[in-house]
């Protein structure tokens, strides 16, 4: 039986969970993917989520943020806010006739509600997203008119807009060129030290070894956690990328 309850404090001297799960299973129908995981995402740290594809590594984000529900197994959080979900980037999104302050101000949504009209904090909280994602400039652009980047910069930004001391990123530098891979990496480490959590699934080693602790995938099931120095080695990456 899935279920959901807050974390026990941790000791004083350890990072504080943000998320632990215990024997975690979860897929779609007729197709498990999850396999009695065991792990935890540590508060104020960011998390990556590394395998091939096919490791479950976007399975576990929609789990981690509510989008799929667990076969079976414990999933706890701290704290009572709901994540910040930003999946990945789609054509169908980008065919949407959406401004880019549009499609940042779908992030107030879920703590406005779809028809009320944003009130002078909503629109400040939008601002304040699309200054720290530098997409000011783009505001009355079409989403579908801008580069890879900048949709993006633009989606990261609904996410921010949220308000969410945990955020949940699906591959969000797949395709980017290097400047905007930066960009959002300084953006992640700066989320950090304002207090989010970040959680991102990625097959981008770089990205990888920019987080704080990794979980390493492969054929759903928990490989390893720990320090990126610890995981991402050549041996271990060979062990978990070679056909099983």
């Amino acid at each position: 039986m899935f279920k959901t309850s807050p974390l026990s404090p941790a000791p004083s001297q350890e990072r504080t969970p943000r998320i632990r799960f215990t024997e975690l299973c979860a897929g779609y129908p007729g197709r498990p993917v999850l396999h009695q995981l065991d792990g935890e995402i540590p508060a104020l740290a960011t998390t990556a989520l590394v395998g091939p594809n096919g490791s479950g590594k976007s399975t576990l984000l929609g789990v981690l943020a509510g989008v799929i529900h667990p076969t079976s197994g414990e999933l706890h959080h701290e704290g009572d806010r709901p994540p910040a979900f930003v999946p990945q980037r789609g054509a169908a999104g980008d065919a949407l006739p959406l401004t880019v302050r549009q499609t940042v101000e779908m992030g107030r949504w879920g703590e406005r509600g779809l028809w009320r009209r944003l009130t002078r904090q909503d629109r400040a909280t939008v601002d304040t997203a699309m200054e720290r994602l530098g997409i000011t400039d783009l505001a009355t652009r079409q989403l579908g008119e801008l580069s890879g980047g900048q949709r993006q910069r633009a989606l990261i930004a609904q996410g921010l807009a949220q308000g969410s001391d945990l955020l949940l990123l699906d591959e969000p530098t797949t395709g980017l060129d290097p400047e905007a891979r930066e960009r959002i990496a300084t953006l992640l480490t700066e989320l950090v030290s304002d207090g989010v959590t970040v959680v991102q699934a990625t097959h981008d080693l770089e990205a990888a070894r920019s987080a704080n602790t990794c979980l390493l995938l492969r054929d759903g099931r928990l490989a390893g956690q720990g320090s990126p120095e610890q995981l991402l080695t050549a041996s271990t990456l060979t062990q978990i990328w070679q056909p099983a």
